[in-house]
Order: structure tokens, then C-alpha cells, then sequence
């Protein structure tokens, strides 16, 4: 940087911020570094004092914070998603949709690794809404070198280090279990819970089906919600290990492929995740969700959700749930990494998905 007479910055980048006090009114910044001198804000800057003034002395191999920034940003964007005015040298990207955030992890750990510079990002596999900040960029000092900005380019390989995916539109069908429930003994106090959970996203819930603990009565209520047109299907209740909850022994006699049956999750160690190829009714598919669906053929996701999900305010359903929505199939794997992180400290105010829950070394 060098140093100017102020009456000659028009046009320059500011090096550092110009503070302005005003007694009783303001203490502030009027300009902040970065900020290029227009004609009109030379008489603001004399007259807070600054006859003389530091900025950046422009070299061709080096660029700007400014310039920078809008390089890291556009290492990260992708569909769905815009980028904050530049403040400061830091561009935010902003989600345009509610959807589940993926983040390549590698990726991003190589552009941070090269130092000099930064994005710090939400956790993958997450939700977030519209308007909700996705990420930060910037660089740490105020000038870089064009040669290191090449190489966070070309660790990007040219592909985008963010996603966003829309949630798609869902056709579920709630089945609850219970020899209680199905008798009248008790009220029914789970299926409330799922549809305030499906409201949180694009869900017509067509069918619900209670049942008694017969596996086979079941089985037969999951077959008719799927035959009405459901893609998803959740089962409340008889998923422990207690000789009369049958539902995990139906699910599985319905065809499925059962992914999972057990979690390293608390509250929801009792989770089962199913998927059931074949034949399913037309239903209204996003774009992303139309492509898996070859020859009339579809998927529907089952679910066998254990009591937990009925008491405790967030459990592995909340987790599994986005990544549903956003049409993504889940394998082993994308439960079992859960154990770190896996542990919800049920606090007394509650903050997720803006907590340690579920972001473990999978997330």
C-alpha cells in the first residue's frame, strides 16, 4: 500500500476503514477498506481528518480482496443459491429455496488448506431455508497473489463445492401399530407428531391405516397405501424387540429391501429405513426425482419409526428425514456414520439443526 494525499484518491482502493464520530449520534466506519474513492466522498473524508490516506497500490500479479472473493464465491455456487454484496473483502452465498445443503467436504478442505484464504460453510446433509446464509468466503489478507487463486480453481476440478436440492413433492401414507391404539384402549397420539413433522415440508399425506400387531394386517395396510399412490410410507410403533412388535417383519415381507433396522442414534436406536422398487401409482416428481424413475417405474421409501419419535423433540427421523425429501437414497453406510454426534443432549431449549446433533464425522 502507499500513502496519498487524499484530494488525489479518486478512484483508489482504501487500505484500511475510515472511522467517523459523531459525539452523541455515531462511531462508526464510513468507509471501509476496500471501498474505492468515488469524487464525492472526498470532502467526507477531509472532513473527518484524513488529509492523507493509505491505498492499495495496484499490481498486475496480485489482486484485491475484493476480486478475491468473487473467485472463492464462484468456487461455491451452484443452483439455488446467490452471492451477498461484497463487505469487507467477505461474500456471502445465500440459499434461493428450502432444501438439503451438500457440501463436498474434500474439496473444500483442499481450497482452505492452500492458506491465505477461506470458505466457512454450514454443515452438510442438513436443512436450510430460503434466505438462510449457506456460506462466508474471503481471503485473510487484504492483496493475493493471482497464481494462488489459480490453484484454488483448479483444486475445484470445476465443479461446484456446494448443492442445494429442493425437497421433492412426497405422497405418504402413516400406518400406526398397536394392539392398544387399534382396540380404542388408548388415544392416538403418534400420527399428530409425523403430520406436524411432514408440514415442514411439500407432503400430502393420502392414507392413514391403524393396525393391530398382526404382521400380516400389516403388511396388507402398507400394500393398500402404496396401491392409493404412496412413495412414502411411515410405521408409528412395534419396532422394539418385544415378542408382539411385529411391524419390522412386516415391512420386510412386503419386498422390501430393508437398509437398516437399528441406528447408533439416541433418541432412535429402534429406526428401520426400507426402500420398495417396482410398479408404484403417478404421483408429481421434481425433476431430479423423475430421472430414477425408468419405464413407469418408482420407489417408494419406507419407514419404521420407533416410540421415541412420539416424545422426544428431535430424533433420527429429523435427520433422515431432509435427505428423504430431497430424494436421496440412503445406504448402511449414510446411517451408520450417525454414532458421532449421534447422542442428542435434549437441551432445555432446543436448537436444531443449529446444534451438535447429527454432525459427526458423516454429516
Amino acid at each position: 500500500m502507499k500513502e496519498i494525499r487524499t484530494v488525489d484518491a479518486e478512484g483508489q482502493v482504501l487500505c484500511h476503514d475510515v472511522t467517523q464520530i459523531i459525539k452523541g449520534v455515531t462511531k462508526d466506519a464510513v468507509f471501509r477498506k476496500g471501498h474505492v474513492i468515488r469524487k464525492e466522498d472526498i470532502p467526507v473524508l477531509l472532513s473527518v481528518g484524513k488529509d492523507h490516506i493509505y491505498v492499495w497500490e495496484k499490481d498486475e500479479d496480485m489482486l484485491h480482496e475484493n476480486e478475491a472473493a468473487e473467485i472463492l464465491y464462484s468456487l461455491c455456487e451452484n443452483r439455488h443459491m446467490h452471492p451477498s454484496e461484497v463487505k469487507e473483502g467477505k461474500i456471502e452465498v445465500i440459499a434461493d429455496c428450502s432444501g438439503l445443503l451438500k457440501v463436498d467436504r474434500r474439496r473444500l478442505n483442499l481450497v482452505n488448506g492452500l492458506g491465505e484464504m477461506m470458505i466457512a460453510s454450514r454443515h452438510g446433509n442438513f436443512p436450510v431455508k430460503a434466505g438462510d446464509k449457506i456460506a462466508g468466503t474471503r481471503i485473510i489478507p487484504l492483496v493475493i497473489e493471482k497464481e494462488k487463486m489459480e490453484r484454488a480453481r483448479e483444486v475445484c476440478e470445476g465443479t461446484p463445492l456446494f448443492e442445494l436440492k429442493p425437497y421433492l413433492h412426497r405422497k405418504a401414507g402413516i400406518v400406526t401399530t398397536g394392539n392398544e391404539v387399534y382396540h380404542g384402549r388408548i388415544r392416538d397420539t403418534f400420527t399428530p407428531v409425523i403430520e406436524e413433522k411432514l408440514a415442514e415440508y411439500d407432503v400430502e399425506i393420502i392414507g392413514h391405516e391403524v393396525s393391530d400387531d398382526d404382521h400380516e394386517r400389516i403388511t396388507a395396510c402398507i400394500r393398500r397405501l402404496l396401491e392409493a399412490g404412496a412413495d412414502l410410507i411411515l410405521c408409528t410403533g412395534g419396532m422394539s424387540v418385544d415378542p408382539d412388535d411385529r411391524t419390522p417383519l412386516a415391512i420386510r415381507n412386503t419386498g422390501a429391501e430393508i437398509v437398516t433396522y437399528g441406528a447408533p442414534v439416541l433418541p432412535g436406536a429402534m429406526f428401520l429405513l426400507a426402500y420398495l422398487d417396482g410398479e408404484i401409482a403417478e404421483g408429481e416428481y421434481g425433476a431430479e426425482e423423475e430421472k430414477s424413475r425408468e419405464g413407469g417405474h418408482g420407489r417408494a421409501v419406507i419407514m419404521g419409526l420407533p416410540g421415541c419419535v412420539m416424545y422426544a423433540k428431535r430424533t433420527i427421523f429429523d435427520l433422515v428425514l431432509p435427505r428423504i425429501m430431497a430424494g436421496e437414497r440412503l445406504s448402511g453406510k449414510d446411517i451408520f456414520v450417525l454414532g458421532e454426534g449421534g447422542l442428542c443432549l435434549s437441551c432445555p431449549v432446543c436448537t436444531f439443526p443449529n446444534c451438535g446433533f447429527g454432525k459427526g464425522g458423516g454429516a
